[in-house]
């Protein structure tokens, strides 16, 4: 009985050293995928603790992505960074494409349940306003489960 348990533990520990570096390399995945433009600002944004923060005298490329100041920016030009070219203050190199505190985001695609929009749920779209009916809500604002507000 013991070695069962004993057995049963192992086990457990093994699938979840396996999640973590799942957890890893979806992370990287994601942030790739954000970094080239395959998933959208808004989607990013969404997930903004998946992005490194940004640091000086780093040599950073056109596209990456980095955290600043509670908001995610992308880079326009490569360059090393330094303290007064932080994103925010070099609108050369540097473009905002989230704002977490933006009470009304606008609406994007979800890709699967994990970003599915919420009941109560805030977006804006197609000029309008919207509130989520439902919980899992993967539709479109004015198609279904969506209130104008």
């Amino acid at each position: 009985m013991i070695r069962h348990i004993q057995s049963s533990i192992k086990e457990r520990i093994r699938r979840e050293q396996e999640r973590g570096s799942f957890d890893a390399i979806a992370s990287i995945a994601f942030v790739t995928l954000a970094e080239s433009g395959q998933i959208d600002d808004v989607t990013a944004g969404e997930h903004a603790g998946q992005f490194e923060e940004w640091a000086c005298f780093v040599s950073y490329t056109k596209g990456q992505v980095r955290r600043h100041g509670g908001r995610l920016y992308r880079c326009l030009q490569g360059h090393t960074s330094q303290a007064d070219w932080a994103p925010g203050m070099a609108p050369s190199l540097w473009v905002s494409i989230s704002d977490p505190a933006d009470e009304w985001p606008p609406w994007s695609q979800p890709i699967g349940a994990h970003d599915a929009y919420m009941k109560s749920d805030k977006v804006s779209h197609t000029g309008k306003r919207w509130l989520s009916d439902l919980d899992c809500n993967i539709w479109e604002p004015g198609i279904f489960g969506w209130k104008e507000a």
